[in-house]
């Protein structure tokens, strides 16, 4: 009997240690966002990369002035919202990647070996099946997320990469 009221004063020490601890202790803020959000911000940080060097390969190897002009704006409106990500990031303690996902740097490969109108078509149509994407992505979380910053900075940028797409559909 002494070993078993030992036994259960341990386990309900351990378990209140375990609860105050995890109250008391200072917790970083990526431990406050939801894994789902932290997610949607590293998938996000590396479409925008992605958009960005994309972009700026797009001022260089197309023909058309539209789709030169087109690549621009991914540039400019990218770099933004890239930099509100990772403001955001920061006062979130979540660390984004710094890299473009494999898929991305295939992308990325692909389209730097076209110039001119082969470039022009790959490049837009790409730019059309990726901004169907990423509203998808963005207009889910703006309604689902968890995390309330996580979720305006979705809803504040979907407008942006909405016309992005009728922009791309257009030039296409």
């Amino acid at each position: 009997m002494t070993r078993t009221y030992l036994a259960a004063t341990l386990l309900l020490t351990a378990a209140a240690y375990a609860q105050n601890g995890s109250s008391d202790r200072m917790k970083s803020g990526s431990d406050l966002v939801p894994m789902a959000d932290q997610h949607f911000m590293m998938k996000a940080a590396q479409g925008g990369m992605a958009e960005v060097q994309l972009g700026k390969l797009a001022t260089q190897n197309a023909s058309s002035q539209a789709v030169k002009d087109f690549g621009q704006k991914m540039v400019d409106d990218h770099s933004k919202a890239n930099d509100e990500l990772k403001g955001l990031a920061a006062r979130k303690n979540v660390t984004l990647p710094t890299s473009l996902d494999p898929q991305d740097q295939a992308t990325m490969d692909r389209l730097s070996k076209l110039n001119g109108p082969a470039f022009d078509r790959a490049y837009m149509r790409d730019m059309v099946v990726d901004h169907k994407k990423d509203i998808a992505d963005f207009r889910k979380e703006a309604n689902s997320g968890a995390d309330s910053d996580v979720k305006t900075w979705a809803s504040n940028t979907l407008p942006t990469l909405q016309q992005h797409l009728q922009m791309a559909q257009s030039t296409k």
